[in-house]
């Protein structure tokens, strides 16, 4: 027998997750369907937020490299990436577990697989496991975010060829100077 709301929405990221919790503080008995492992969609896991997190340790370093310029002596500046990821998926890790918060403060019902519209009054999520969950709802919201595309004939391999999920999962930095491969990426 399928679970019964009165809203679902489809896609857990800042539009979905925002509206889903608005709606159940409205009064709503509501839904929300999220592919991804953990809420937040693209700009918490990997778009807006790692990007940010890495730019700003980025600028951090840069500005250290310069302090001596100033007047401010320190030993050598040294980047190491795998600490730089490991902050960048911390700071992750503290959004999306707070929007999962966010989801049982306000009791809105989080289904994890992706969500398809059966009929006009019901959602069918099909789980990772290929389990088949149908939710009945008076109001479907499409609210499924984005996904890197690629243009055709070129496919993302994450090495020589980068999707911007993959630019932000870099296990070495780019050769500035004197390009032995080309890197491109986009979203």
């Amino acid at each position: 027998m399928a679970e019964k709301f009165q809203a679902v929405v489809i896609g857990g990221g800042p539009g979905g997750y925002v509206c889903a919790i608005r709606l159940s503080q409205l009064g709503f008995k509501t839904a929300c369907v999220e592919a991804r492992n953990t809420l937040g969609g693209t700009c918490l896991n990997v778009g807006c937020i790692p990007s940010k997190s890495l730019l700003n340790l980025s600028e951090n370093f840069q500005k250290a490299k310069k302090l001596q310029n100033l007047g401010i002596e320190v030993g050598e500046v040294k980047l190491n990436l795998e600490k730089m990821m490991k902050n960048k998926e911390k700071s992750v890790s503290i959004l999306t577990k707070g929007v999962e918060f966010l989801f049982k403060k306000n009791k809105v019902s989080h289904f994890n697989g992706t969500g398809s519209i059966a009929s006009a009054n019901e959602v069918l999520v099909t789980t990772k496991d290929n389990k088949k969950i149908s939710l009945n709802t008076d109001n479907i919201i499409i609210s499924t975010g984005s996904i890197p595309v690629e243009l055709p004939g070129i496919k993302f391999d994450e090495k020589i060829i980068l999707s911007s999920s993959g630019a932000l999962d870099l296990k070495s930095v780019p050769k500035k100077n004197g390009y032995s491969r080309r890197w491109i990426y986009w979203s």
